[in-house]
């Protein structure tokens, strides 16, 4: 891996139109299409250009997304519980031996970021097993139907945005399938994040974050960025455990990281 790896910002995302541009969202798929040509002026204010803008114009209205977004359960766990189901002995297990079998590759991460190979392989353990499975939903219109949605729009908006700026650059198609809530590659990367943090650590000009190594040191970059500090405990009340809620939001996903990654490293 290269010791200095190329980072790829948006500032764009930052400066998103709002008021008389802003497109009416909505509680079913009725509007869904009128509402793509409104936001699409939207798309072209934030610096979407063609591909993307065609990739927003063929976008379907998500259902098995709306379906998921609206009947989370496991996040309502226990951590006991929430460990059992997302298998983190598993993980555990197969943490240590990926560790074991290319300790190179994660120290040179941990150096470049200050974040420990346990914290990255437990990341990547719980959101795609390893890469084994990185979603079946088309990214392009899980987001946009999720910015649609009127539940979490504006939540939503700056990664729909982020998305068809993908489509532009190459780095992903209408087709590109990820997770159901438009995340992507093998950490699962909302689109938005994934313009800002994203690193070519692969050195051939393009972020792929479904390739393991752009992916890994993607993420490293963002808990970093997010305010990481290198040589700081991760666990609950300790400074890094703060940075391990930018990755998610949900407290008992949190506990379970730290809880693995201080396994896999121990």
């Amino acid at each position: 891996m290269r010791r200095l790896l190329k980072v790829f910002a948006f500032s764009a995302l930052s400066v998103l139109p709002v008021g008389a541009l802003a497109a009416q969202c909505g509680n079913t798929g009725a509007g869904f299409e009128a509402w793509k040509s409104d936001f699409a002026k939207e798309a072209r204010q934030a610096g979407v250009k063609k591909l993307g803008l065609q990739a927003l114009a063929a976008s379907t209205y998500a259902k098995r997304t709306i379906a998921a977004d609206r009947n989370q359960k496991s996040f309502r766990y226990s951590l006991e519980k929430f460990m059992q189901v997302r298998g983190a002995d598993t993980i555990v297990a197969h943490g240590r031996k990926r560790k074991a079998r290319n300790p190179d590759y994660y120290a040179t991460l941990e150096r470049q970021y200050g974040v420990p190979s346990g914290v990255l392989i437990a990341i990547h353990g719980m959101e795609t097993a390893f890469g084994s499975f990185m979603g079946d939903s088309p990214v392009v219109s899980a987001i946009v139907t999720l910015t649609y949605d009127c539940r979490r729009s504006d939540f939503f908006k700056p990664h729909a945005i982020g998305a068809l700026i993908l489509v532009d650059q190459g780095a992903i198609t209408p087709a590109t399938k990820g997770a159901k809530h438009g995340e992507l590659g093998h950490t699962q990367f909302l689109p938005g994040n994934a313009l800002t943090y994203g690193v070519d650590a692969t050195g051939n000009g393009r972020v792929d974050f479904y390739n393991q190594t752009d992916a890994l040191a993607s993420t490293a970059n963002f808990l970093r960025q997010k305010g990481w500090k290198p040589g700081k405990g991760y666990q609950q009340g300790q400074p890094n455990f703060a940075v391990i809620k930018q990755w998610n939001a949900a407290t008992v996903y949190q506990q379970a990281i730290a809880i693995m990654a201080a396994r896999i490293d121990g």
